[in-house]
């Protein structure tokens, strides 16, 4: 396969909120891998491991597409955000991945894309300039908006999402060309204070399909378009992986964590103590069981853009005394770990509950 060298691109975002990483760009390698499968499960798990595969000074791009497959972010609850029987009913499948953020659906009109790099050389405004510089070729013009949205004329037709673990980062996203939108509106359960944060009045309403704005863009083509644009973006020829190159044992566990209940649901807890709130960050429920004059345990979701929020609270709030001050004074021990905003807003929801 060949690719167009168009030179570099300049970045067409400025100052993303969500931009977690700005260190000097030294990428003088890119490959690119196409998954054949479309089961969640093992696209996840392949995703995972070309994140333990990444070199310094290189850019992997992942191309795969989920059939009939609604995916959660990390931290959410599964039972709230999709309805399960229905979409098990139909032949569907739930999938969970690492990084946080809201739940989304996949079927064969939806192209995924994944940027996996080194932290030194992670940079949002230069991977989406990839999405955005192929668009053009279909006479479309994308713009940031929002935390992790891609949107036409302000109709959203990607979400993005984020992690990193351990030096090494990816940023994924959707690119929905022709998908069936009444089956999103039919699985995917969003919370109506969601859907008045964006101003919209529905799932539907607030997205678009590509082939709606030009009925010739088709999934093929638009694979090509990217990878065209990864090349011109970064100014070096894509190498393909090739299949020898992964670990199939490694991936094959990967796969069996991604299928299981324990990942897909986690375990059910009785809660004493439950905490809601939507803030402009996202939303987050906070369980807590108590015994005696302390907290024995602790669950936490989210559709936070900070995978790591869940894991932090349960740390740092199991086995502290169920007492107004002892709880604050947890939780201010995060800073520097969370996100100020969001600290802030925890400490508040705690502090504003009528038991103390």
């Amino acid at each position: 396969m060949s690719y167009l060298l168009a030179g570099i691109a300049r970045a067409v975002w400025q100052q993303p909120h969500y931009l977690l990483f700005m260190g000097e760009n030294m990428i003088t390698r890119t490959r690119i891998y196409i998954s054949d499968s479309t089961c969640p499960y093992h696209n996840l798990a392949i995703e995972e491991h070309l994140l333990h595969l990444v070199e310094d000074g290189e850019c992997i791009l992942y191309l795969w597409q989920n059939k009939h497959t609604v995916v959660i972010g990390r931290n959410q609850n599964a039972l709230k955000e999709c309805n399960t029987e229905k979409l098990e009913a139909d032949g569907g499948k739930l999938a969970r991945r690492l990084s946080g953020g809201g739940s989304v659906y996949h079927d064969l009109g939806n192209l995924n894309f994944t940027f996996l790099v080194k932290e030194r050389d992670y940079d949002v405004d230069r991977q989406l300039s990839v999405i955005v510089r192929a668009l053009e070729d279909f006479g479309l013009k994308a713009e940031k908006t929002g935390r992790n949205d891609l949107c036409i004329d302000q109709r959203k037709f990607s979400g993005n999402a984020f992690y990193r673990h351990l030096g090494r980062c990816y940023h994924h996203g959707t690119i929905i060309v022709d998908v069936d939108l009444e089956n999103m509106t039919k699985y995917l359960n969003v919370s109506r204070d969601k859907l008045r944060s964006k101003g919209v009045s529905s799932v539907k309403s607030r997205v678009v399909n590509l082939k709606e704005l030009n009925n010739s863009i088709n999934i093929p083509d638009l694979k090509r378009a990217l990878i065209k644009a990864f090349a011109e973006i970064y100014g070096a020829e894509p190498e393909s992986i090739p299949d020898r190159d992964l670990d199939r044992e490694e991936i094959k566990k990967l796969e069996e964590k991604y299928a299981s209940h324990k990942w897909l649901f986690g375990k059910r807890m009785k809660a004493d103590l439950s905490l809601s709130r939507r803030f402009d960050w996202g939303e987050i429920s906070i369980n807590l069981q108590i015994q005696g004059d302390s907290i024995a345990e602790v669950q936490v979701f989210s559709d936070a853009m900070d995978e790591t929020i869940a894991e932090l609270l349960v740390s740092c709030l199991t086995g502290v005394r169920f007492r107004l001050e002892s709880i604050v004074d947890a939780l201010r021990g995060l800073e520097g770990k969370l996100e100020q905003e969001a600290l802030a807003d925890i400490i508040d929801l705690i502090k504003t509950q009528e038991i103390w």
